[in-house]
């Protein structure tokens, strides 16, 4: 499998840098933490908002650092949750009065790297809480999780989060927001191919040329089951019967619908996916008020793709559609 790539070791610190060089007015790079954090952070007007998880998912979750998104993402290698240490120093470095708001996707290791850094941050004196996001329908418990695992829909998560804190808003409503739009927020994926950490050098699962992983972790460990590939509004047809049922989405009710790429899909196929989702999504009474199709939060690259909706309201609609600004915005 062909990369660009140097000393693997050294892939996620490279990818960093020059991340932080080309955005020097907005981003700062701290090399000891993996941290890319905003350059006008902490502000002490505002709860600081920061996200974890293993790298391998860019954008996720170090280029939507920006106004009215993350403050700040410390993120480990690919597939691998950051140290407890990184969470601890990136806490501290954050900290302002109102607080700091931990993000983090449900697998094992980050939750375990997140309450220990939040253990020696509250040690310290500062104020912090850990907000879970577990949106993925596809398996109650998985090789990294305990619970449903947390995917792409942890973006309506950052989205409605980061608009309130840079509108001032206090902690205690923060986790408020983010656990309302988490439980209405659902996501199920599918991978047609494998993905293939720099570090490997080859994929880590094997499909055959007609297989397909249907309900797919964006680690690439296994989902539901593994299906004869056949035609795109099928799939997404078994996306929407996994998904739909689950809230579930009833008619009347008014949506975010979001199509992500997984790494590997031409944003043409994800274009042709959304067109039978919102169509159906019609056909059962239910409407699309927001769209997202773009790569959001991927597997390397992993061809495949997954669907989240969101139930929207008001106050969740009026967060998703602030300003927001960060080097990759596909808000």
């Amino acid at each position: 499998m062909k990369k660009f790539v140097n000393d693997p070791k050294n892939f996620v610190p490279e990818m960093l840098e020059g991340l932080a060089l080309a955005h020097p007015d907005t981003l700062r790079y701290v090399p000891a933490y993996n941290l890319i954090m905003r350059a006008d952070a902490p502000r002490t007007d505002k709860v600081s908002i920061v996200q974890g998880s293993g790298s391998g998912h860019e954008p996720a979750h170090v280029m939507v650092v920006g106004r009215g998104l993350l403050d700040a993402a410390c993120p480990g290698d690919v597939f691998a949750a950051p140290p407890m240490d990184y969470v601890y120093e990136t806490t501290k470095l954050l900290a302002t009065p109102k607080g700091v708001l931990l993000l983090v996707n449900n697998y094992t290791g980050d939750r375990m790297a997140f309450d220990m850094g939040k253990e020696m941050a509250d040690a310290d004196g500062l104020r912090t809480e850990i907000l879970t996001v577990n949106d993925d329908v596809a398996v109650t418990d998985s090789l990294y999780t305990v619970g449903r695992r947390g995917v792409a829909g942890n973006f309506f998560v950052i989205k409605a989060v980061g608009a309130a804190a840079e509108q001032g808003a206090e902690l205690d409503d923060l986790i408020r927001i983010g656990r309302k739009v988490n439980d209405v927020t659902r996501t199920m994926g599918v991978g047609l191919t494998a993905c293939t950490p720099p570090a490997k050098g080859s994929p880590l699962f094997e499909l055959g040329a007609d297989e397909i992983e249907f309900g797919v972790g964006i680690h690439g460990e296994p989902g539901r089951e593994r299906r004869r590939l056949t035609d795109a509004d099928a799939i997404v047809d078994a996306l929407l019967d996994a998904v739909v049922p689950d809230l579930p989405y009833k008619s009347g009710d008014r949506v975010a619908l979001m199509i992500n790429g997984l790494g590997g899909t031409p944003v043409s196929e994800l274009y042709l996916l959304y067109r039978h989702a919102h169509q159906r999504l019609a056909e059962r009474g239910i409407r699309v008020g927001r769209s997202y199709v773009n790569e959001y939060c991927t597997s390397l690259d992993m061809a495949g793709a997954s669907l989240t909706l969101v139930r929207l309201d008001d106050e969740i609609e009026t967060l998703l559609a602030a300003p927001a600004d960060a080097p990759v915005n596909p808000f």
